[in-house]
């Protein structure tokens, strides 16, 4: 009967809708286009169970779980144009923004972050010469990685005790300087190293970094106003620790702790990783325009004579 056909109609409709809810919840659908004309009793049809029975009707679910939202990722390989780009357009969706950049951080470029600190002694003539005595390397939780001390490669005429906290005892178990240098270059590696004056920690490894994969808290313009002090003045480590983070650092008399500077710079970047990868963002360089995307690079090239047919140029000539 005309009766029968519609219901049986309506079931396969009503399977057909869920089969459609579930994709969308999986992800694999988009649910574009459907919210403005679904009608509250369509939106229980769509969402009944996908057991199918001949003369029964499947339950309604009371509640409907929301499709899952399917984020941008990046890969642990990104390079760092990609890591700021990728904070830029997190920034743009929205007033949530913020929070999502930090989710991001958090979960997807942990292991692609470190901070660095090294202290020096004096050699050479009168001890004016700084060399590498000790280094310590975090990773993005302020967890240490790495923290040895140094053998120079000159004797030792200042040890700098006062500041660097290093002692003739601590040089009886240092390792070499060029073995220290290759254990830690091999950590930096396809890394952003954050640090405080970090160019200071370079030249004692004889290292260049790729300036833009190096965080340096000492010339952060956001770290400055947020510690009130004038954006061209120099700011120690002590200071910004004390003014950002309310935390007193490099007290007492028997030197600054590497391991503890490092992590004071880690905690720093972190407090404002959001606005200061934005700023990276805003000065990227455009991207160069793919050969493949543009028209232009396309068709100019199939001018040339070497893409007409022999037998019609042959006829021209």
């Amino acid at each position: 009967s005309p009766q029968g056909r519609s219901k049986k109609k309506s079931r396969k409709h009503q399977r057909f809708m869920a089969r459609r809810a579930v994709l969308e919840q999986k992800g694999l659908l988009s649910a574009h286009g459907r919210s403005g004309r679904q009608s509250p009793e369509a939106g229980l049809d769509a969402h009944t169970s996908l057991t199918e029975g001949n003369d029964t009707t499947a339950p309604r679910c009371d509640k409907v779980p929301e499709p899952k939202q399917i984020t941008s990722s990046l890969s642990p390989s990104a390079s760092p144009d990609s890591i700021a780009r990728h904070h830029s357009v997190l920034l743009s969706q929205g007033s949530g923004g913020s929070q999502r950049v930090r989710t991001s951080s958090l979960g997807l470029r942990p292991s692609k972050y470190v901070a660095i600190d090294c202290e020096m002694v004096g050699t050479g003539p009168q001890g004016r010469l700084s060399e590498l005595a000790r280094c310590s390397v975090v990773n993005y939780e302020g967890d240490v990685v790495y923290d040895k001390y140094v053998l120079p490669e000159l004797p030792i005429v200042d040890y700098r005790t006062r500041w660097s906290g290093i002692t003739r005892q601590h040089m009886k178990n240092a390792i070499p300087f060029k073995a220290a240098q290759a254990e830690i270059l091999k950590i930096l590696k396809d890394k952003i190293v954050v640090g405080h004056a970090i160019h200071h920690d370079f030249q004692a490894l004889k290292y260049f970094h790729p300036k833009d994969r190096t965080r340096d808290t000492s010339q952060s313009c956001v770290l400055k106003k947020r510690a009130g002090v004038p954006i061209r003045a120099n700011v120690s480590l002590k200071n910004l620790a004390r003014h950002v983070l309310h935390k007193k650092i490099q007290v007492g008399c028997k030197g600054h702790s590497s391991v503890e500077d490092a992590q004071t710079a880690m905690e720093l970047y972190r407090l404002v990783e959001v606005q200061w990868e934005k700023e990276l963002a805003q000065n990227l360089p455009p991207r160069p325009p793919s050969p493949v995307t543009d028209p232009a690079a396309d068709s100019s090239q199939y001018l040339d004579d070497q893409y007409w047919p022999t037998d019609l140029m042959a006829s021209s000539l």
